[in-house]
């Protein structure tokens, strides 16, 4: 039954309205029965629904399992997470529920945050535009998306208290960009807030983030919702932009509201305009149009399949794959009996279905299966002896190997990024039998392989399959399918290289995000490291050319209407039919701000037939070009030559050319501790303060002196009896030119 939002504000008590802003229980918003507004109901579901009663981690009605973000990032096909969401859409309707809280884009800092099989990518765009499409397909059923855990909540470590320390350009820049993205695109209806304090606040009683940036700079116009037991101050937090507190029993936090209101602490509008923004919600899914057909579990599966299949990343093969028709191939790992899925916490699916590598692979090759090693981690020498002699009657070795699920969940980081040491082991022993070994990983985040690719013929990143990831691994094995997956992050030859290293999971109480804007492959790339997969990089079966780079400009940064087309063609060189991500990047340097060397501006996937030619065009925006300034607290482009790298990674681009732009310099805001140099550049307060020097004497700065002053606070120098000019004399130009 619909409803005016506007007639239950007026027609609502104080004590109503409060009920409105806090939760009902723990899968539930608070309804006004006297008003007949009905409650609204949510659940996990980033990658397959967890609908429970309550809020254990328990069992749960079962629902499709689709590859986690770790895998769906590695498919870059915006395309297929429209597809996903749509599933999940139409799931989440048929179990009652309005709302999935999902996804999660929060940026891979570092490789050892406990819960990265939830997110997607290192890179915001990235992030951004797949969790975009996801929220779309899953709006376009009638369910609301809710992008998720805002903002700066990069660790599992401490992550309800940790004090997050980072600057302002790298929040804009790095980590709010991909969020940014959502709510500007695809217009989720819940924004959950995080656990985390960023730079001194809660968040969830931040008003700079919750209110300035999310609701006046990005103009989002949905809810806002607390991470589960979030928020420690209801009050502040609701005067912050928090709009509604999961979870809650009612009589606590809605007493404080209605005392608040009472005493004049908060505002009865602040009140009314968060319940308003929960109303909206309820009518939104009130008012939402779904589909009456009944879920298609089988078709399900096969997207989840399909899914699985694009995410797999193919880093090494030496001919081996795919398999012959013919091959004995000894399955070796106790993956291929007992996969490893999904992550754990509160992401955790109760799949329909799950499939096993040792069925899907025995059901198209002749096989033979080992389990090799213990998920225990433990050594058992009679499972290694067995998997070598399995190995020894086989023409090729496909070992399963990864992380188990205690390695990596929900609430715990991780402490290093080896395999078991008893897998490892196993792979030794394998190796010493000489056939050719294909390995298989199955893992929510990066893990360490240059200690032992050379043992491998060929690689696979599986990362996590989903309930069909078993199916879609035997497709590309035995090259049903190709392996279309290209690396979402990079993966580092060692721990210690990553840009973060040093500063994770940080001190007690706090962490600093003393990088800055040079996470992921932006720091390998400016301090030249080398790595041992680069950020995009994928093999397939087939082979692609790139030629014919035309980069065409309209507009000018000045009239704000600068677009970039870059154009280059794609050609499929081999013999199969297969997909190539054409990926465009960005650098500018030198620059008035260390940036990094290239950044990822755009990206398309195209499928091309054998010898087929493609011209593909992806287009930039001013932002492409842009980075945070500080100083003018807004996105700023500056004159110079920009270089426009086209390819299939970040390490193997092509294509190059340069794009100069001219842009009127800014005029930088003076104020009582701005140096010589940034006097000068303002020629018109520096004119203004010339004309306050006394006649016969000069006010100038050049050669050595400037050279050794210019850095200094022209105020501070004033104070000299040497200098023709007072504090006071600066103080009167900053009245009229600060």
């Amino acid at each position: 039954m619909s409803f005016d939002v506007d007639d239950i504000i007026t027609q609502a008590t104080t004590e109503e309205l409060a009920q409105l802003v806090c939760g009902d229980g723990t899968w539930h918003t608070s309804g006004v029965e006297r008003l007949g507004v009905r409650r609204v109901r949510v659940a996990d579901g980033p990658h397959g629904l967890r609908v429970e009663k309550g809020v254990s981690l328990g069992e749960s009605i079962p629902a499709t399992c689709f590859p986690p973000a770790v895998g769906l990032a590695s498919s870059w096909n915006p395309a297929l997470l429209k597809r996903v969401g749509q599933a999940l859409g139409r799931e989440a309707f048929e179990q009652g529920v309005d709302v999935v809280l999902g996804p999660g884009v929060n940026i891979k800092r570092s490789p050892l945050c406990g819960r990265n099989f939830e997110y997607f990518s290192e890179d915001p765009l990235l992030a951004g535009t797949l969790a975009s499409a996801m929220v779309y397909g899953l709006q376009s059923e009638g369910v609301g998306g809710c992008v998720k855990h805002f903002a700066a909540n990069n660790q599992e470590t401490d992550r309800s208290r940790v004090d997050v320390r980072v600057s302002e350009r790298a929040l804009r820049e790095i980590y709010l960009p991909a969020f940014e993205k959502v709510v500007t695109s695809a217009h989720p209806w819940l924004v959950m807030c995080s656990y985390n304090r960023l730079n001194g606040t809660l968040v969830s009683q931040d008003p700079w983030l919750l209110t300035d940036v999310l609701r006046g700079d990005w103009e989002y116009d949905g809810a806002v919702v607390s991470d589960w037991g979030a928020v420690y101050d209801r009050v502040e937090a609701l005067a912050a932009g928090l709009d509604l507190e999961m979870p809650h029993e009612l009589g606590n936090s809605d007493a404080e509201i209605v005392a608040a209101v009472e005493s004049g602490e908060l505002s009865r509008e602040l009140l009314e305009l968060g319940a308003a923004r929960i109303l909206a919600l309820t009518l939104r899914a009130v008012d939402a149009v779904r589909s009456a057909e009944p879920v298609d579990a089988a078709a399900h599966h096969h997207l989840a399949r399909e899914a699985a299949q694009e995410s797999m990343v193919l880093l090494a093969n030496d001919g081996v794959l795919p398999l012959g028709d013919r091959v004995r191939v000894a399955i070796v790992g106790e993956f291929a009996r007992t996969p490893r899925f999904q992550g754990g916490g509160s992401s955790k699916v109760n799949a329909t279905k799950v499939e096993r590598l040792v069925d899907t692979l025995g059901a198209r090759r002749r096989t033979a299966f080992a389990p090799g090693f213990l998920l225990s981690g433990e050594f058992d020498d009679d499972l290694v002896d067995e998997a070598v002699a399995a190995a020894e009657a086989s023409d090729v070795v496909v070992a399963c190997l990864g992380l188990p699920d205690a390695e990596e969940t929900e609430g715990v980081d991780r402490t290093h990024l080896r395999l078991p040491d008893n897998q490892l082991a196993l792979l030794t022993a394998l190796t010493e039998v000489g056939k050719p070994i294909v390995v298989v990983l199955s893992n929510g985040s990066a893990v360490e392989v240059s200690p032992w690719l050379e043992q491998a013929n060929a690689l696979i990143e599986g990362w996590l399959g989903g309930q069909a990831g078993a199916l879609a691994l035997a497709d590309v094995l035995v090259g049903d399918a190709e392996p279309s997956g290209r690396l979402a992050e990079t993966l580092a030859v060692r721990l210690g290289d990553h840009p973060s290293a040093l500063m994770f999971p940080g001190e007690p109480g706090f962490v600093t995000y003393g990088e800055g804007v040079f996470v992921g492959y932006r720091g390998f790339d400016a301090t030249d490291r080398e790595v041992a997969f680069p950020f995009g990089f994928g093999l397939g079966y087939t082979m692609f050319s790139y030629d014919k780079l035309v980069v065409k400009v309209t507009g000018t940064p000045a009239s704000r209407d600068l677009r970039v087309a870059v154009q280059t063609t794609v050609t499929n060189k081999g013999s199969r039919v297969g997909c190539e991500v054409v990926q465009v990047y960005v650098g500018n340097a030198p620059a008035s701000v260390p940036r990094p060397p290239r950044e990822l501006r755009g990206f398309a996937k195209v499928r091309l037939e054998p010898g087929e030619s493609r011209v593909v065009t992806l287009p930039l925006d001013a932002r492409a070009f842009s980075f945070w300034s500080e100083v003018h607290d807004r996105w700023v482009i500056e004159s110079g030559v920009y270089t426009i790298e086209v390819g299939p990674h970040s390490r193997d681009l092509p294509l190059v050319q340069e794009l100069r732009l001219d842009v009127p310099a800014l005029r930088v805001k003076l104020h009582d501790e701005s140096t010589i140099h940034e006097w000068m550049a303002d020629s018109e307060a520096w004119e203004a303060l010339q004309a306050r020097v006394p006649a016969g004497e000069t006010l100038a700065f050049e050669g050595e002196r400037l050279a050794v002053m210019g850095g200094q606070p022209l105020r501070r120098l004033a104070k000299y009896p040497d200098l023709p000019i007072t504090p006071a004399d600066v103080d009167a130009v900053l009245a009229s030119h600060g």
